[in-house]
Formats: C-alpha cells, sequence, structure tokens
C-alpha cells in the first residue's frame, strides 16, 4: 500500500491508497460532461397511484439541494416535500429520480430552469429516502494525465483495483470548496449548536474568494450576524438563512441550525460517521492489516447484509470467500445502538470516540434533534468493481458501477494519486 502526501486527504482519514504505483496525475471535471452519474433506481415501489409524483432529474452543475429549494420555489411549496435517493455531485451531469409530494404532471412539466430538466414519470404511495436505489453508473474522464507510459500504469493500478481499494468516503462527503460537514457534525453530537454555526458559517478555507473569507472570519471571531448578513452573497442562501434567524434571534443557535433543510442537517452528523470510519480504516492499515487479509476478530459483511465474525476455525473458509467474492471485511460506523460484539474495528472505532468524546447517548441526543436515526451500521473496507478503462492521447476514461454509499472519486483517486483539489 502507499501512504498519500496530502494535507487534506489525511485530515479527513484518506491516509493510503491500495497500489504501490505512481499516479497518472491528471484533472477532474475539466467539462461537466467528464462526470456522468446516472441512478440506477429500485424496481417500482409504492405502486403506480398515490400522493407522490416520480420524476427523472436531470441536472448539469446543480448542488441537489438548491436544485431542490429552486424547484420547490418554482411550484410554491416547502422544499420538504421533495424527497430523493441519493445526493449525487455538482460538478457533473447526473441523472437521478425524485419524488414531489401532491403536485401534478402539469405543474412539473412547467418548470423552466437553467441546466435542469425534470419529466414526470409516474405516482406513488411512497416518497424517496436516501439509500433507496440499486446503485449508480459512472463514465468518467480524467484529462491531461502526467505519465511516460499511461497504457502500463493503467493496467498495473487496475489490476490491484480489481482486489478492492480503500472504501474510504470521498472529498464531497465533507464538502467539495469548505469540507467542513463532518466538523458541523461532531459539534452536533456534543451539543454545541453555537459552534456548529459558527464552524458552518464562519470556517473559512482557501478555495474561496478573498471577500467571503474575509465574511466568514470576521463572524468566526464576533458572532455578529448583521455584517455577514448584509455582505455575503445571495446565492448562500443556507449561510443567509442562519444568519437571519440569528439577527432576529439573538443567541438562538439551535433554532439557527434548524432553518436548514432537515436532510442536510442529519448529513452532518453522518458526515461525521464517515469521518470516523475513514479514520478507523486507515488505523487497520497504519497497524499492519490489509483490506483482504482477515484476521480472527474481523467483521465480515455479506452481500445480503448478513454479518458475521472471523475465528481461528473459520479463518481459511473465509479468506477463500472474500478472494471469490462473497463477502467483504467490514468496519462498524457507530450510533446510538451499540454493536454486541466486540472486534478488532470496534475497538479502532471505541479509541476514535473516546478521544473525540462522542458517545452512544450523544447520536441519541443528535437523533432527537435533526429528527433521523443514527443507530450505527457495518461497511465494507474494500471497493471491489469491474472498471471499463479507454484511453485517449493523456486522457483517460473509466466506466464502472457503485453501489449506493460508495464513491466514485474513490476509485478515480486510486488511478490519480493527485492532490484532491484535482477532483472537485
Amino acid at each position: 500500500m502507499k501512504q498519500s502526501t496530502y494535507p487534506l486527504e489525511r485530515e479527513l482519514g484518506m491516509c493510503y491508497y491500495a497500489s504501490d504505483a505512481d499516479g497518472i496525475g491528471g484533472k477532474l471535471r475539466s467539462l461537466p460532461e467528464d462526470f456522468l452519474v446516472e441512478e440506477l433506481p429500485l424496481p417500482e415501489k409504492g405502486g403506480n397511484a398515490g400522493p407522490y409524483l416520480i420524476c427523472l432529474l436531470v441536472k448539469k452543475n446543480w448542488e441537489l439541494q438548491h436544485a431542490v429549494k429552486e424547484i420547490a420555489k418554482r411550484l410554491g411549496i416547502s422544499h420538504r416535500r421533495i424527497g430523493w435517493a441519493g445526493t449525487k455531485d455538482r460538478n457533473a451531469i447526473t441523472r437521478q429520480w425524485i419524488s414531489i409530494y401532491n403536485v401534478t404532471a402539469e405543474q412539473v412539466a412547467a418548470i423552466h430552469l437553467k441546466d435542469i430538466t425534470l419529466e414526470p414519470l409516474r405516482q406513488s404511495n411512497e416518497a424517496l429516502s436516501l439509500g433507496q436505489l440499486q446503485g449508480n453508473r459512472f463514465d468518467i474522464v480524467i484529462r491531461d494525465t502526467q505519465s511516460s507510459d499511461l497504457a502500463q500504469q493503467v493496467q498495473t493500478i487496475t489490476g490491484t483495483a480489481s482486489d478492492g481499494v480503500p472504501n474510504y468516503f470521498g472529498l464531497q462527503r465533507f464538502g467539495a470548496i469548505r469540507p467542513v460537514t463532518h466538523r458541523v457534525g461532531e459539534w452536533i453530537l456534543r451539543g454545541d449548536y453555537e459552534q456548529a454555526v459558527v464552524t458552518y458559517v464562519g470556517q473559512e478555507f482557501p478555495g474561496e474568494v478573498d471577500p467571503v473569507k474575509t465574511i466568514r472570519s470576521d463572524f468566526f471571531t464576533t458572532r455578529d450576524p448583521e455584517p455577514a448578513l448584509r455582505n455575503l452573497p445571495v446565492h448562500m442562501a443556507f449561510e443567509r438563512s442562519m444568519l437571519h434567524h440569528l439577527y432576529s434571534h439573538p443567541g438562538d443557535y439551535p433554532g439557527a441550525l434548524k432553518e436548514l433543510p432537515p436532510k442536510l442537517l442529519s448529513l452532518f452528523v453522518s458526515a461525521f460517521q464517515s469521518y470516523l470510519f475513514n479514520c478507523a480504516l486507515s488505523q487497520r492499515f497504519d497497524d499492519g492489516g490489509t483490506l483482504n487479509d482477515p484476521v480472527p476478530g474481523d467483521r465480515l459483511i455479506f452481500a445480503n447484509g448478513r454479518t458475521d465474525t472471523v475465528t481461528a476455525a473459520n479463518l481459511n473458509a473465509v479468506s477463500i470467500h472474500i478472494r471469490r467474492g462473497r463477502c467483504s471485511i467490514a468496519l462498524f460506523m457507530p450510533g446510538k445502538v451499540k454493536s454486541a460484539s466486540n472486534t478488532v474495528g470496534e475497538q479502532i472505532m471505541e479509541s476514535l470516540l473516546s478521544k473525540h468524546q462522542i458517545t452512544a447517548e450523544d447520536f441519541e441526543r443528535a437523533a432527537a434533534f435533526v429528527s433521523k436515526k443514527f443507530e450505527g451500521a457495518w461497511r465494507p473496507i474494500a471497493l471491489k468493481t469491474a472498471i471499463e478503462t479507454s484511453i485517449e492521447n493523456t486522457d483517460l476514461r473509466l466506466k464502472f458501477t457503485l453501489p449506493p454509499g460508495h464513491y466514485a472519486t474513490t476509485v478515480c483517486r486510486e488511478f490519480m494519486k493527485a492532490d484532491p483539489i484535482q477532483m472537485i
């Protein structure tokens, strides 16, 4: 395995690559057309009648939360009436399904937004919710690679990737320009809502323009919402909503957070769970563990969600199952429900939780605050998929399909081994 040297990746727990080969460099998303994502929906649920209108949403260069708010605005409804199965990328062309409560196909067809198309498909008795999809199909171009023998490098890395790459949560999980979502989630878990608001609104990052960085920094220092509300650009709607609440209700930081869409609010806590997973996976590698070599005490997850524990007695059989793709070593993402076992991975996770002073009770309180359950879940440590590659001059095209909750950039970073800023 090869260690990442990029501070941002290491800060987010993404410390290793599967292959020792040098990266090919290059850049993702030079054009939106270079990053195509097609959602693979589950078989139709909820029948063909009901109050929810299922629509195909195709968007280009739109962040999903902002697209949903704009669609809701055009329909004259609350954004809380719109559901979706996956968040998708901003700097991309994406095809996905959304559900809208109590609107007509004619109302949806009348919406006209730049770089957005909405096609009404059917009625349903059920709203879509996060994770309700088979997976996502990707068609990605990495441009301007920097390799003296691109074909050989691609072949080498593809061979390693076929055995799996570290199943990290990608950079966009934490915020592409401002990777702060996990930090906001940590403050929510601690019950420090002031710090959560101040971090989201006031934490500056190098990728932003200087005037915005200055506005954020001033708010971070003074906690005065009025100058920030007056000076922040209009398109920064989430920050402005929180600031407006603080201006009208001084000191009500929990209320300011509640100005955000519920799904976004819950994503903060989920992002901290993702951060813990990344850190625990890298800690496994620090301790000499691998992706596919089980040791007694490891937890396994099978395709149907069943889990089992590796023992000295079943070690050889488990190794065969892993090689044949029947199961994967897994780590537990913590929540308000603790796992009943005490595996190697859980011992690592307990150490991380103790370091951050987070308990199961904190997850329970956060669940009540954001109105979403955080019960904990097992996640495979290896991401495995068939990868189709093609080369044109210095550009590399990758085609592959991933299950829900897995990140295409995690595959791309294995080939590129580039500064994560090149993947935004």
